[in-house]
């Protein structure tokens, strides 16, 4: 028997003898890798001379590709008699329940818009959507800004591109534009509430360059202070499930209202979280006001026959009161744990504020 002869035959009843396949890979490092024995064999053809190339390198060759060979076969061997051996000692019960799948949870965001919104549709109010991105004329003009306003400058507002001869668009600062295109369409009594996401160009921890706002909007004859003040005194009652809430209307300015009033809560701090309508301190919850005659004329709305109020507020900061949230940023951080942690079962009843939900 040749040298080579010999190495075969050592070679194929070492991976023959192999057990498993950690066993197989021992032998195919030993015989073939950069170091085995068969490696060793074909880097001295570099140093024979022509004739003697001519005559081992077939054999060498030969050699290799016969003991590779034998490693592809006998790997095949050993995964399917492992393959056998599990089938025959791995049992599913298909009997058991399915490991149930993780259960989404509604986004505090979403779940104030729908507490909101079935407040407000209690007192009558029916819920009113509008484009994200805005004209001048809705999102300033008919509500009463004037120019040199801050809130059309771009240190405030995201303005899109102007094209050639118009006013520039924007991403909307507030949901107001919807309260005029409602009001251009449909002649009053008008009850809506407006909830919706609204940009601006801030970001800390109590403010985020988009946000979520719902307004709501009163147009009927004879309406008066009275009855903003009694209806948003009914929604703080209600939103933060409390009996008694001691509230203040402070005069401010607004340009759409006049006049125009921030609304003030009691509250008290306990340890980290805020008890509203106890306390003795004062916290600022929204913004309100009667509309501005110029608005209802803007709309086509006879301020002569017609009055109305018209309030705002913060979905996200609402949210942190009541839930105790500390933070606005992880609200558009996609954190599935702060997800977990603060979020809610779905709704089980159809959506009152519709594509929203």
């Amino acid at each position: 028997m040749s040298e080579l002869d010999k190495i075969e035959k050592e070679a194929l009843d070492a991976l023959a003898a192999a057990g498993d396949l950690a066993a197989l890979d021992a032998v195919r490092v030993a015989e073939l890798g950069k170091k085995g024995r068969i490696s060793g064999l074909m880097k001295t053809l570099g140093g024979m001379s022509p004739e003697e190339r001519q005559d081992m390198g077939p054999k060498l060759n030969g050699l290799r590709n016969r003991v590779q060979d034998a490693v592809e076969a006998r790997k095949s061997e050993l995964e399917e008699a492992e393959l056998e051996k599990k089938l025959q000692t791995e049992r599913i019960d298909m009997t058991l329940p399915p490991v149930a799948a993780p259960e989404g949870k509604l986004h505090p965001v979403m779940q104030v818009f729908e507490e909101i919104a079935a407040i407000f549709g209690d007192m009558g109010f029916t819920v009113a959507e509008g484009p994200d991105i805005e004209d001048d004329w809705h999102n300033f003009t008919a509500l009463n800004f004037p120019e040199g306003h801050p809130a059309r400058e771009t240190h405030d507002t995201f303005f899109f591109h102007p094209q050639e001869g118009a006013a520039p668009k924007v991403l909307r600062t507030h949901t107001s534009p919807v309260q005029v295109r409602v009001m251009e369409a449909q002649k009053p009594p008008i009850r809506i509430l407006v909830p919706g996401r609204v940009y601006r160009n801030d970001w800390d921890a109590t403010h985020t360059p988009m946000f979520h706002q719902v307004e709501g909007l009163v147009i009927e004859k004879n309406i008066h202070m009275g009855h903003l003040k009694g209806c948003l005194i009914d929604f703080v009652r209600e939103f933060f499930e409390v009996d008694n809430v001691e509230a203040r209307f402070r005069p401010h300015f607004f340009p759409f209202t006049e006049p125009s009033a921030e609304m003030d809560v009691k509250y008290t701090k306990v340890g980290d979280s805020i008890e509203i309508g106890a306390g003795d301190s004062w916290m600022e919850i929204l913004g309100s006001g009667m509309v501005h005659p110029n608005v209802l004329r803007n709309c086509g709305i006879d301020p002569d026959e017609y009055q109305g109020f018209a309030f705002g507020m913060g979905v996200d900061r609402l949210a942190m009161l009541k839930y105790g949230m500390p933070d606005l940023r992880p609200y558009f951080e996609a954190d599935a744990g702060w997800s977990r942690h603060y979020g809610f079962r779905p709704w089980a009843t159809p959506s009152v504020s519709g594509g929203l939900s």
